[in-house]
């Protein structure tokens, strides 16, 4: 009987330290890190089951109490479940609207991905997308957006994120506010092209997050972007019924 009460102490002890290990991922997204290698940060993606398993595994080892095998198990369980919480599913109507997107931009630059949270990602680099230094959109950009607005229409379940971004050029005075206006008339576009503007949330990045050197032209035009995620939420599962 101890043993039992030890175990729901240290699973809700788990759970709990989970909860706030996931939580300090998403400040930590927010860093002024750069990461070149993935173009993202925790902060661009929500943390899925996998992840929070990660994190539930290492919180149990904390917790482990001298028995790290069975510690981890209980650790990576609460961490999948709180992952799910804030998971994406991946449906068919996300798969078609990733193929019908590769079609649409096929040879424009535009990057088409999955994201490994289950989120369709597009990257939107600045030579399709605006002019340095402005946030109106540009016609080649319209051509992509009318496209997306189709596939946004048809998946009305579906929540989009919009995040601008800017090179290293100028102070954050101009940087920050421009790149939030890239990602507001992005958001503006898909209004007009029918579009609820409640599935829309957008953020600008400045030059915090680059994803190549800032010290080339080449490097700083790969950093002017607009990143566009959509995601469709895991149904919650039922609530069980008192008996």
């Amino acid at each position: 009987m101890h043993d039992v009460h030890t175990f729901a102490r240290k699973a809700t002890l788990s759970i709990a330290l989970g909860a706030l290990a996931i939580s300090s991922m998403g400040l930590q997204g927010c860093a002024e890190v750069p990461n070149y290698s993935t173009g993202s940060k925790g902060g661009d993606t929500a943390v899925g089951a996998g992840a929070g398993a990660v994190a539930g595994a290492a919180i149990g080892r904390m917790t482990s109490g001298g028995s790290p095998g069975r510690s981890t198990a209980q650790g990576a369980l609460a961490g999948a479940a709180l992952g799910a919480l804030g998971g994406y599913l991946w449906s068919n109507r996300m798969e078609q609207q990733k193929q019908r997107m590769q079609q649409a931009t096929q040879g424009t630059g535009v990057e088409v991905t999955q994201t490994a949270d289950n989120q369709l990602k597009l990257n939107i680099p600045s030579d399709i997308s605006f002019d340095t230094g402005r946030a109106d959109i540009k016609p080649n950009f319209r051509t992509v957006l009318d496209q997306f607005a189709q596939g946004l229409r048809d998946n009305g379940g579906s929540t989009v994120r919009i995040i601008g971004h800017t090179d290293s050029t100028g102070s954050d005075a101009i940087n920050n506010p421009l790149s939030l206006a890239r990602a507001e008339s992005t958001r503006d576009y898909l209004i007009d092209r029918g579009v609820t503007g409640n599935r829309i949330a957008v953020d600008g990045r400045g030059e915090r997050e680059p994803i190549a050197d800032n010290g080339t032209d080449a490097g700083r035009a790969r950093n002017r972007r607009v990143e566009i995620f959509v995601g469709e939420r895991q149904a919650a599962a039922p609530q069980a019924q008192p008996r």
